[in-house]
This record gives C-alpha cells, structure tokens and sequence, in this order.
C-alpha cells in the first residue's frame, strides 16, 4: 500500500456516501483476526466516502499497534466500516447498551472510544474499562461519558 497519494473515488457512488459527513470506523481483519482499526469520532473529510477511504488507508498503514500491511495481504483482508452518529453525552452508565451504543470516555485531554457490539465486551463495565484503557485514563479518574449509534458495514 503506498501513502501519500490523492485519494480518487469511484464512480457511481450512492448519494449517501456523497452528500454526508459523518466519522467513520474502519477495521481490517485477516482469518478472523484483527489486524488495523482506525477511525475518526467527528468527520475530518467531505463525506463519508473520502471518510472511508482516508481510514481505510490509516488502518492499514498506521495503527501502531501492528505493523503495516503489504500487497501481499490484500486478497486475504476483510473490512468493517462503521459509520458513527454524532456522539451524545449522558449522565449515567445506565444510559448504555454495549449491543446498541459505541461510548467515548474523557477525562481532561485523554479521550477513548469502543465500538458497540464487539466480540467479548458483554458489560457496560466492561465497555468503559476498555476505552478508559485505550485512553490511558486511569481507573479512579472520573471521565465524561457520551453515547453514540453506528451503521455497521461488512
């Protein structure tokens, strides 16, 4: 994959990826493993097809968290796209569902997210000890909490 060409978008798109904005998930994942995610809370593009486009090659290229992928995994990739509502902010862990709600955690300038409805997060305990740890917000620090809804893809 290389980096720092202009992204072209395809023809014939739907007018739903054209004429919105909206932040956008975007995980890669090889035999059933993860293998990049990254994404944008707040739309950082023109639509969510440049949206898409601009994630895809981020997880791909710069989650730190793998090394970055080759021509050679391509064919063996499969991708998920999330594509968020504006976040909401609540009062209450009460006021999630890990099924249906995404939640982001702030705590000064350390903000974290999680994606609803993954594999093995099962509380909303849990939900907010994973994106607390993503953020690096210790466990005693008190954090705002906001909710946000996804239309997932693929």
């Amino acid at each position: 994959m290389e980096t720092g060409k202009a992204l072209t978008l395809p023809n014939a798109l739907p007018d739903e990826l054209l004429g919105n904005r909206a932040g956008v998930f975007v995980s890669l994942h090889k035999n059933g493993r993860l293998r990049g995610c990254i994404g944008t809370i707040a739309p950082t593009a023109a639509n969510i097809a440049l949206e898409i486009m601009q994630n895809a090659v981020s997880a791909g290229l710069h989650d730190t968290r793998f090394a970055p992928v080759t021509a050679f995994e391509l064919p063996f990739l499969t991708y998920k796209v999330d594509v968020l509502s504006p976040p909401v902010r609540i009062d209450s862990p009460a006021e999630l569902d890990v099924k249906r709600y995404g939640v982001i955690v702030t705590s000064g300038q350390r903000r974290g997210l999680l994606l609803p409805n993954l594999d093995g997060v099962d509380t909303v305990e849990e939900q907010i000890a994973i994106a607390r740890q993503k953020a690096g917000i210790p466990d005693r620090a008190s954090v705002k909490l906001e909710r946000f809804e996804v239309v997932r893809h693929g």
